[in-house]
C-alpha cells in the first residue's frame, strides 16, 4: 500500500467535506487510493464483497425414468457402470444431476462453500459454465401460456417481479452489481481448467467485457464469438434508419491457461448456399465436388486416385483432383452465421420460452469446452437448453433459475430427454429438484445498500411495517399486538404474513404452529406471495394432528393497486385442491398386488388482472385473456364497444399441465448435510420425505392431451402412502398424500 501524501490544504479540504457530510471531489479518489488500477469499471455502490451465506439444499423431488440394466447398455455407455440401480431400474449411486430453484447468488455461495462442493469435486469439478442472463432492461419477463387456440400472458409472480425490477429495472448500475457478484462466485466454483461462456447482446456487452476482465483477469480472456442469430435480408424487413441488430455476443474466458478446447468443424451438409456458390461445386451422380489442380502428384498417385473416381477431366482434357462435398470440413471460427435462432412458430425445439436458444448453439460450446462425463452448469437455465444438450452429449449438469415456471419447463424437457435416450438404448442419469431449505430474511425492496448497518435495519423495519399494514388492509383484517408470529385477526382466525421478497419457509410455518400450541390457538391463516416447494399438504396435516386448522393463502399481486384495495376487489386465494382415487388389486396366490391412481378433480383459485379495469382500458376491436376466480376468461370489445366474456377453461382438466405419482412416498427420507459447531459435516433428517417421481403425464407443445389414470404398480402387502403432485399451467405445484392398504 502506497503512503498517502496530502498537502495541509488538501487535508483541511477532506475534513471540511466529511464534516459537511458531502461527497469528496473525484480528484481525492486518486490521491487517497493511489494504488488502484489505472483502468477499472466503476459503478454506483461498487464493492468487492461477495456473499458467504451457506444454506442447506432441500431435495424436493427425484426424477428418474426407470430403465433396465443390460450388458449392451453398459458397453455402449461406460457411464452406466458408474452407478447402480434398484429393483425398479432407478439410479441409487453416483452423481445425480441438479435442477435448483432460487436466487442463484445464494445457490452459488452454497455450492461453493457448502457440503455439495465435495460432491462436485468428486464428479471431476465444474468444467464448463454457460450463462445467458436476462440483459434487457426493459423486459417484463412474462410468459405465454397456451389455452386452446388462445394465449394467456402469465405475469411473473410478485417475488420474481421484485427481484427482476431491482436487478434490471434500475439500469446498468444494478445489473453490473448483480452480475459482478455472481461471476465472482462462479469463478471460485469453476475448475482450474474450466471455461465460462457469457451470452449477451448490444445492451450490455461493453459492460460485460469489463466486468469479466476484472473478475477473471484480462489474461484469461480467450475470445469473443459473434453469433448472427437472425438472417439479414429475409422476411421482407422494412428499410431502417440504422444497421440491423441481428447479432449476439458470446464472451469466452478460462480460469487459467490450462483450459480444455477441441476445435469444432463445420460438416459439409452444414455449409451455406453462399459458400457452395463460392466453391463452384460440380455434381457427380448426385454428389457435389470441387476441383483443385493436381500439382506435383506422381503418376502412381494419380492412377490410384483415378481408380477411386477422384479425378475430374474437363472438356479440354485437363485433369483435376476431386474433393467431394460430403467428405469436406471447415474449421469453425469466431463468427457463427450457420445456426439460426429459434422460430417459435415452426421449430420443433420451441417451447414458447421467450429467451430460448437453439440446441445447436449450445452443442457447439459444450463439445468445444468439455469432454464426455464432465460437469456442465447453467445458473440462468431458463427453458433448460444447456441441460438438455449436456444430457444428450453424456455430460453431468447443474442448472438453476429464479423462476418456478422455468424450473417446471425444464423438468418436463429433461423427462422428455430421458425418454428419448432410453428409447435409443443408451444410459442417462437421474436428476433432483432442489431449493434452499431455509432462508435468511434479507433486505426488503427499496432499502438503500449504501447506508450504515444500523440505518439499514431501521429502514428494513419501516418497510416491513408498511408492507404488513398494506396486507392487513387488503385482507380486511384487524391488526393485533403481543404475538410473535401473528399480525392480525379476521372472523375468529389469527393471521400471519410471510416475507415480501422470499417464499414462506417451513421454519416460519413451524414457528406459527409452535405459538398456536403455546397460546391454544386453533384457527390460523398464513398469507404469502409464494410458499416453499413441497411445503403442503404435509405441513397442514401436521397442524391438523395438533388441533390446528391451518389455511395457506396466496397474496394476489393486486395488493399494490390502491384503487383495487379501496374498491374491495382484492381476493386472497387458497392453495389448489386435488381429489384422487386409488385403484387397488389385492395380491393373489401367485400374483402380487397392484395399485394405480386416478386424478378425479383439481381446482385453482387464481386471479390475474381485475376484469373491470381490463374492460375500462380495452380498445374497441381488441381482446385480452385474463384469470378471474380460477377461470381463464377472454374479454372482447367489438367495434361498437360491446363487451363479451368467454370462459376458456371449460373443465377442470384444462388447468393441469403435469402430474406425477410416488407409489411409496415415505420410503426415502430427506437428508440434509450441514456443518456442526466443530466444522464437521453431519447428515440430518429434516423430518420430511423426498417425492420420487415414478410415473408422470404432461402436456407438450406437440401433444396437448393428458392421461388421468396412472399405470398400475406392483406393491407388497400392507399399508403405504401414495403421493400425487399436480403442476398447473402457471407452473405452481400442489401435492396430496393418501394412505392405502394393499
Amino acid at each position: 500500500m502506497q503512503k498517502i501524501k496530502l498537502t495541509e490544504n488538501e487535508k483541511r479540504d477532506v475534513l471540511k467535506y466529511i464534516e459537511a457530510d458531502k461527497p469528496l471531489p473525484e480528484k481525492y479518489r486518486w490521491l487517497l487510493f493511489a494504488d488502484k488500477k489505472q483502468v477499472e469499471l466503476v459503478w454506483h455502490g461498487k464493492t468487492s464483497e461477495v456473499t458467504k451465506t451457506v444454506l442447506p439444499f432441500q431435495t424436493i423431488e427425484v426424477v428418474d425414468e426407470p430403465r433396465a440394466e443390460t450388458t449392451k447398455e453398459t458397453k455402449e455407455n461406460p457411464q452406466q457402470a458408474l452407478f447402480d440401480f434398484d429393483e425398479r431400474g432407478r439410479q441409487i449411486s453416483g452423481w445425480t444431476n441438479k435442477l435448483i430453484w432460487g436466487d442463484n447468488k445464494l445457490i452459488l455461495s452454497s455450492l461453493k462453500s457448502g457440503p455439495l462442493r465435495e460432491e462436485i469435486e468428486k464428479a471431476g469439478g465444474l468444467k464448463l459454465i454457460y450463462i445467458d442472463p436476462p440483459f434487457d432492461v426493459g423486459a417484463n419477463f412474462s410468459m405465454k401460456v397456451e389455452i386452446g387456440d388462445d394465449e394467456l400472458t402469465k405475469k411473473p409472480n410478485v417475488l420474481e417481479e421484485l427481484v427482476y425490477r431491482d436487478t434490471w429495472g434500475k439500469g446498468a448500475d444494478s445489473f453490473i452489481a448483480m452480475i459482478y457478484e455472481r461471476l465472482s462466485l462462479m469463478r471460485d466454483l469453476l475448475a482450474d481448467d474450466g471455461s465460462i461462456y457469457v451470452h449477451c447482446d448490444w445492451r450490455v456487452n461493453s459492460y460485460m467485457r469489463l466486468v469479466l476482465d476484472e473478475v477473471f483477469g484480462k489474461d484469461d480472456y480467450r475470445n469473443e464469438i459473434i453469433w448472427q442469430r437472425d438472417a439479414v435480408g429475409k422476411g421482407g424487413k422494412k428499410i431502417s434508419k440504422q444497421w440491423s441488430k441481428e447479432i449476439d455476443h458470446l464472451l469466452w474466458y478460462s480460469n487459467s491457461n490450462n483450459y480444455y478446447f477441441e476445435q469444432q468443424f463445420k460438416q459439409s451438409d452444414e455449409l451455406t448456399h453462399t459458400q457452395l456458390k463460392e466453391f463452384r461445386y460440380k455434381e457427380d451422380n448426385g454428389r457435389l465436388f470441387k476441383i483443385v489442380t493436381l500439382g506435383n502428384y506422381s503418376k502412381d498417385s494419380i492412377e490410384k486416385m483415378r481408380k477411386k473416381n477422384l479425378i475430374h477431366t474437363t472438356s479440354t482434357g485437363k485433369e483435376y483432383k476431386k474433393y467431394y462435398l460430403d467428405e469436406f470440413q471447415l474449421a469453425i471460427g469466431s463468427l457463427w452465421h450457420d445456426i439460426p435462432n429459434i422460430s417459435h412458430g415452426k421449430n420443433p425445439e420451441a417451447l414458447n420460452y421467450p429467451t430460448q436458444k437453439p440446441e445447436k448453439l449450445l452443442e457447439r460450446i459444450v463439445k468445444a469446452s468439455s469432454n464426455e462425463g464432465d460437469l456442465v452448469a447453467d445458473f440462468f437455465c431458463g427453458s433448460g437448453t444447456t441441460l438438455a444438450v449436456a444430457e444428450k452429449l453424456g455430460r453431468k449438469w447443474i442448472g438453476s433459475d429464479l423462476g418456478k415456471f422455468s424450473i417446471h419447463t425444464t423438468r418436463k424437457r429433461m423427462i422428455s430427454v430421458q425418454r428419448e435416450i432410453k428409447e435409443s438404448g443408451k444410459g442417462f442419469r437421474a436428476f433432483e429438484i432442489l431449493n434452499l431449505g431455509k432462508y435468511e430474511r434479507q433486505h426488503y425492496i427499496g432499502v438503500n445498500d449504501n447506508l450504515r448497518e444500523e440505518q439499514k435495519q431501521k429502514q428494513i423495519a419501516e418497510k416491513e411495517n408498511d408492507f404488513i399494514k398494506l396486507i392487513i388492509k387488503a385482507y380486511k383484517a384487524e391488526a393485533v399486538e403481543n404475538f410473535k408470529t401473528f399480525v392480525a385477526k379476521k372472523a375468529g382466525r389469527l393471521v400471519a404474513v410471510g416475507p415480501i421478497n422470499l417464499p414462506t419457509s417451513r421454519l416460519l410455518v413451524e414457528a406459527v404452529i409452535k405459538e398456536c400450541i403455546e397460546k391454544k390457538i386453533t384457527k390460523v391463516d398464513i398469507l404469502s406471495f409464494e410458499f416453499e416447494m413441497g411445503l403442503f399438504p404435509k405441513i397442514q396435516e401436521e397442524a391438523k394432528g395438533k388441533g390446528i386448522d391451518l389455511a395457506l393463502k396466496y397474496i394476489p399481486r393486486e395488493v399494490f393497486d390502491k384503487r383495487a384495495i379501496e374498491k374491495n376487489q382484492i381476493e386472497f386465494h387458497d392453495v389448489s385442491y386435488i381429489e384422487i382415487k386409488p385403484h387397488i388389486k389385492p395380491a393373489g396366490k401367485r400374483t402380487p398386488g397392484t395399485v394405480a391412481v386416478e386424478l378425479k378433480d383439481f381446482s385453482v383459485f387464481y386471479n390475474q388482472d381485475i376484469v373491470d379495469n381490463v374492460i375500462a382500458g380495452l380498445k374497441k376491436g381488441a381482446h385480452k385473456v385474463l384469470v378471474e376466480a380460477g377461470n381463464i376468461i377472454k374479454v372482447t370489445k367489438d367495434k361498437d364497444g360491446v363487451v363479451n366474456r368467454e370462459v376458456l377453461t371449460k373443465k377442470w382438466t384444462d388447468w393441469i399441465d403435469y402430474w406425477a405419482v410416488d407409489f411409496d412416498f415415505e420410503s426415502k427420507e430427506e437428508i440434509v448435510r450441514i456443518k456442526n459447531d466443530e466444522g464437521e459435516i453431519e447428515k440430518v433428517w429434516t423430518g420430511d420425505y423426498i417425492f420420487e417421481n415414478e410415473w408422470q403425464s404432461f402436456r407438450t407443445k406437440k401433444d396437448r392431451s393428458i392421461e388421468l389414470k396412472s399405470v398400475s404398480r406392483e406393491c407388497g402387502a400392507g399399508r403405504r402412502k401414495i403421493a400425487v403432485k399436480v403442476v398447473d399451467i402457471f407452473g405452481n405445484d400442489t401435492m396430496k398424500v393418501i394412505e392405502v392398504k394393499i
